[in-house]
């Protein structure tokens, strides 16, 4: 079964609709050169808030999932095109904040929701945890029309165990939309190559590009969106100021083989990673109630 897959990337500024529209042109066309899955970037639809600014009217951009018109939108344009696509959106349920993505598949349908994880409080100019709280869902997986995936969301990137559990769960494609400007592009992209060749999975990351201004700093997001294959190689990758497309296929029989040949997951060792529950190596954490 081979999967083609693509990751968009834009600037975003106020303007939820030119920024909705904007998408609506990249997913179309990613779906005319072939793709089947297509993952836009962190908070795609508005000029990120996390990013130097702390004021409370932003809470104000949060929506719940029911009746979300981004959602509808994307859902009206996953049915028509054929193609999966992970939405980040702001999510309010009741008085909790979250970033969340709504997986949904190529007829439209909502598959379920992952709420991001790790929230950063840095670098210097990101204040994403005074708008949202840690995810409370969970990784997970989704068998989607076109492939197995699992998302998570830019901080989670970082941490290999979100892979990890993701393709335990029995992803076969790692997305992650992003949004990033910090001075740190080769650290962000060789961490995420790690994932790929550690789990002998490819791997899709979509960053935005553009400046952004808020009263407390400027941010400038370096773009570079790339696809990995399963052994981390490289396959596609954008420019730094592009507005664009990235493509890449992938033969996921193929690559169920290579990853069984290999036997990273036949080897694992659970009962040896007690200290993975840890914060310091030694002290199970509290189970969370």
């Amino acid at each position: 079964m081979t999967v083609t897959v693509a990751a968009t990337q834009m600037s975003c500024g106020w303007d939820e609709e030119a920024n909705l529209d904007k998408a609506e042109r990249l997913i179309r066309r990613a779906a005319k050169g072939g793709a089947q899955i297509i993952l836009l970037q962190e908070m795609f639809a508005t000029h990120f808030f996390a990013f130097n600014d702390w004021k409370p009217d932003y809470f104000a951009l949060a929506r719940p999932l029911a009746g979300n018109p981004i959602l509808e939108r994307m859902a009206r344009l996953a049915r028509e095109l054929g193609v999966v696509l992970p939405v980040d959106i702001f999510e309010r349920a009741n008085n909790a904040y979250y970033n969340t993505i709504v997986v949904i598949d190529a007829d439209g349908r909502q598959l379920g929701i992952y709420r991001k994880s790790h929230i950063p409080a840095g670098p210097p100019g990101c204040f994403e945890k005074i708008y949202t709280s840690p995810g409370d869902t969970g990784f997970k997986a989704w068998r989607t029309a076109h492939a197995p995936i699992g998302v998570g969301v830019c901080w989670d990137q970082w941490f290999p165990e979100s892979a990890r559990i993701m393709a335990l769960k029995g992803a076969e494609v790692l997305f992650y939309p992003t949004g990033i400007g910090s001075d740190c592009h080769g650290h962000w992209q060789r961490a995420m190559q790690g994932h790929a060749a550690a789990n002998l999975t490819p791997l899709v990351a979509a960053n935005r590009v553009g400046s952004e201004t808020g009263d407390l700093g400027t941010t400038n997001f370096w773009g570079r969106s790339f696809i990995a294959g399963p052994t981390g190689e490289i396959v596609a990758e954008a420019g730094g100021e592009d507005e664009t497309v990235i493509l890449a296929s992938f033969d996921l029989e193929a690559i169920r083989e290579m990853r069984a040949n290999w036997g990273v997951f036949r080897d694992r060792r659970p009962d040896l990673y007690g200290p993975l529950l840890t914060l310091d190596g030694e002290h199970p954490v509290a189970p969370s109630v």
